[in-house]
């Protein structure tokens, strides 16, 4: 029994409890805080069954994942470049519409965002880069002009439907040159470029930004006959999210105190309702599967969901989910240091970086440190292609701790089973 286990979940033993752990406060959360889709579905367990066959689905894509040796992810990375380009352009062209975004596909009765696919493949083209242009010294100078080439391919594309998710890559390809040793003067450069843009972005955004815009609402729920209303221009096309984006920005930036009687909890109800949760969890919570907020929060089971987890299982609860994204992290860390060769160091870093930067942006909006993104807890919130591409990277990361060549061990002799194990 345990033989066949062990053949099953390959790899580092510690990821995959973490893995275990996210998957299990995911299906109790999810559980408890999908009562607005019970709702409208009728059906209390429907929700409760879809995810959890949604995460069995990205389980099984894990395993397949993890029983790839680590070199040949390189051989499909040109194919997910041109796949990520064509389904990003398709998304543009003809994406399904919902809460006010474009940002999803139609395909053999699937829906799926193509920007999933893309953030690992743009993890995956840079890992591979990073790994054919290192020197003694460090990234070769060419590294840094080829990864901006291909990130202008797929990045301003995610950017027009879903601009957190642009930032969000952005910052973790950045982190993984700087990871790769490419030269602090191209770094320095980027970042003073990058806050140029960034500047004349939030003031394009204010400016072109309907502040009537339906789009705006945190609620954004848009019927049918409001997508399909007046045909836009093509500016307004390319910039129908600029009011969303000043609104959010706005509601960031204001920070008049209001009283909670003056409070409008229908203009700004994911921010009211997640402040409430948090506020009324007393600590220690109020214990899992007894939310209050959840049958009034907007995506409490997705976008929110972290409000939801500190109301029910309090700060202990809040934190002990922190920290299993930073042992991903720190344990990630230490299966590439193991690494002989760069590329499968820099991948592993680059998809835990992705993972756990997302679930950092996830936890300070629902905390109230960042403005509303729309990007879901990683592994947590409930979800299908982003569940399963995300079980797929955890994947990938297993793979590297199994395959990867390691380099020789350093310790003495009574230490190398305990590394061998590890």
């Amino acid at each position: 029994m345990n033989k066949t286990l062990g053949n099953i979940f390959k790899g580092d033993k510690v990821i995959w409890m973490v893995f275990f752990f996210l998957c299990i406060i995911s299906i109790v959360e999810v559980f408890s805080a999908s009562s607005e889709l019970t709702y409208k579905g009728g059906s209390y367990m429907a929700p409760f069954i879809k995810h959890l066959w949604v995460l069995l689905l990205g389980v099984a894509c894990m395993v397949v994942t993890v029983n790839i040796k680590c070199k040949y992810f390189k051989i499909v990375t040109p194919f997910l470049l041109i796949i990520s380009f064509l389904t990003l352009i398709w998304v543009y062209i003809a994406g399904q519409t919902t809460n006010g975004a474009q940002r999803w596909i139609g395909f053999m009765g699937l829906q799926f965002q193509p920007s999933e696919i893309a953030k690992g493949t743009m993890v995956l083209a840079t890992a591979q880069i990073l790994s054919a242009m290192q020197t003694p010294q460090g990234a070769d100078r060419r590294a840094f002009k080829y990864i901006l080439i291909v990130c202008a391919f797929i990045i301003p594309l995610i950017m027009l439907e879903n601009l957190s998710t642009a930032v969000l890559l952005s910052a973790v390809i950045f982190m993984m040159m700087f990871v790769g040793r490419v030269p602090a003067s191209q770094l320095g450069k980027l970042m003073g470029v990058v806050m140029l843009v960034a500047l004349l972005g939030i003031a394009s955004i204010m400016m072109l930004g309907k502040q009537d815009q339906k789009a705006e609402q945190e609620t954004a729920e848009l019927v049918e006959e409001d997508a399909e209303a007046a045909k836009p221009g093509k500016l307004d096309k390319i910039f129908h999210r600029a009011g969303t984006w000043r609104s959010r920005i706005e509601k960031f930036t204001n920070k008049e105190e209001v009283p909670p009687s003056e409070v409008d909890l229908d203009k700004d109800a994911q921010v009211a309702h997640a402040n409430i949760a948090i506020a009324s969890s007393r600590i220690h919570g109020r214990g899992p599967g007894r939310s209050v907020e959840r049958d009034f929060l907007s995506q409490a089971f997705s976008d929110f969901i972290y409000a939801i987890i500190i109301e029910e299982l309090g700060i202990f609860g809040a934190v002990f989910v922190a920290l299993l994204y930073v042992i991903l992290l720190f344990r990630t860390h230490k299966i590439a240091s193991r690494c002989e060769n760069n590329f499968p160091a820099f991948l592993a870093m680059g998809l835990a970086l992705l993972l756990v930067t997302q679930a950092m942006f996830n936890m300070w909006v629902a905390v109230g440190l960042a403005p509303v993104t729309g990007q879901p807890l990683p592994l947590i919130s409930k979800g299908g292609t982003s569940t399963i591409i995300n079980c797929i990277y955890v994947g990938a990361i297993l793979s590297v701790s199994r395959t990867a060549k390691k380099k020789p061990a350093e310790t003495s002799s009574a230490r190398k089973p305990a590394l061998a194990t590890a």
